[in-house]
């Protein structure tokens, strides 16, 4: 079946009537709990189910929204959380913003599959119309700057040149079915083959909705490839409407970016790469002090004429390295170190060392008391924390076993 969205893809609204109504369920795209509704079946429908690499429209049946549209045979399927009465007139109101980026950006993979495969002799074996940009999939292993330079140069010369795009519709067994680019038709397709025709470009099976002239497309920007699968090459790509808003992104973000380094557009690479060696060398700086302080933390607590038997510490600063130089420092034979390192009350970083009996009888307790994990061996035991505002019951756990430790000898 072709249905009206097809016939005519600028219907934005649409009188129909109902023809079923059941109640169903439908699973998220992003997961969780299934939604309870219905599934409406329609005498004909300007809201397009997903198919061809394009994604379902968005719209209304009356006041109801229309959460998803799938393709069930000859059958276009509409979820919703209302029930209809089959046989009811309805009007249908198509979200239109989302309809005519799909139309512009699906049109747009077109005129690039056709022009790639005419200058350089790429097929395309898949596309994808994702919600911030596409990708078409060229069986090639790789392209080169030079040719999507010259792509992107040849797609944008045959928008500006008007070329019309029209819609066919042929009988399955019509011998011309065979002479047009297709990868195929789905097992359960039934009536009418659509042929989709950009004049003295490409004719193209599909059963997507489209521009009617390549004006329509307004611009297309090649973003550039990525590595695809088996010797293949993803061609990235934004289309009319998705062009201009990456440009409105990009002049945010580069007044933005002016604004915060005080120079002009063509000086920010230069000023964020000096910005990035200055952090590096505060990095390294800070790394150093960290170990000088670590060293200086375990030579006071040296120098003190009776030393405890149990050592804790606490910095809101620091990393593993910072506590394991204040262990090996101050010596684990006799003294049993608990340190930590992060916020008081958030997560962070803990260290139990000491005589190794100790730390493993300990470790896993340590660990628990503070909802973290770790591990350790040689009289070590150290982890991440999730509980570091519960440190004072850990404290309060060594400082038992100390004293039962020192009541027995």
């Amino acid at each position: 079946m072709v249905f009206q969205c097809q016939r005519d893809s600028w219907a934005r609204q649409f009188t129909t009537r109902v023809v079923s109504c059941q109640a169903a369920e439908l699973r998220p795209e992003g997961g969780g709990e299934p939604v309870r509704g219905f599934q409406v079946v329609l005498e004909d429908t300007i809201l397009f189910p997903e198919g061809g690499g394009q994604p379902d429209d968005r719209g209304l049946i009356g006041d109801v929204p229309v959460l998803r549209v799938t393709r069930r045979g000859p059958e276009a399927v509409h979820f919703v959380q209302t029930a209809l009465e089959p046989g009811a007139a309805v009007l249908l109101s198509l979200d239109w913003e989302r309809r005519f980026d799909h139309m512009q950006q699906h049109s747009g993979q077109h005129l690039i599959t056709a022009i790639a495969d005419l200058m350089f002799g790429f097929k395309t074996t898949s596309w994808e119309l994702g919600r911030q940009r596409s990708v078409i999939e060229l069986d090639t292993p790789c392209v080169t700057a030079e040719q999507i330079e010259a792509l992107e140069r040849s797609v944008n010369e045959k928008i500006r040149e008007r070329v019309p795009v029209t819609v066919r519709e042929l009988a399955a067994d019509d011998p011309e079915v065979e002479t047009v680019r297709s990868r195929g038709l789905p097992d359960d397709h039934t009536g009418p083959v659509r042929v989709i025709n950009i004049e003295g470009v490409d004719s193209n099976m599909c059963c997507g909705t489209h521009v009617s002239n390549l004006s329509d497309l307004q611009v297309i920007k090649l973003l550039g490839t990525e590595k695809g699968k088996k010797n293949k090459t993803n061609l990235v790509f934004l289309a009319g409407n998705r062009v201009l808003k990456s440009i409105e992104q990009s002049h945010n973000t580069e007044k933005a970016l002016t604004s915060l380094l005080k120079n002009g557009p063509g000086e920010h690479v230069e000023a964020v790469k000096r910005l990035q060696s200055s952090v590096k060398l505060l990095q390294k700086n800070n790394l150093n002090l960290l170990r000088d302080i670590a060293v200086l933390i375990a030579r006071d607590f040296k120098s003190k004429p009776v030393q405890s038997q149990l050592f804790v510490l606490h910095r809101k600063e620091g990393d593993s390295e910072f506590m394991n130089i204040i262990a090996n420092e101050i010596g684990t034979e006799e003294t049993l170190l608990f340190l930590t390192v992060g916020d008081e009350k958030e997560a962070g970083l803990f260290l139990l060392a000491g005589p190794v009996e100790a730390v493993e009888n300990l470790g896993p307790r340590v660990a628990e008391l503070l909802g973290g994990k770790g591990a350790g061996k040689r009289g070590r035991f150290q982890g991440k924390a999730t509980k570091m505002s519960r440190r004072g019951e850990v404290e309060a756990l060594l400082q038992e076993f100390v004293s039962h430790q020192r009541a027995e000898t």
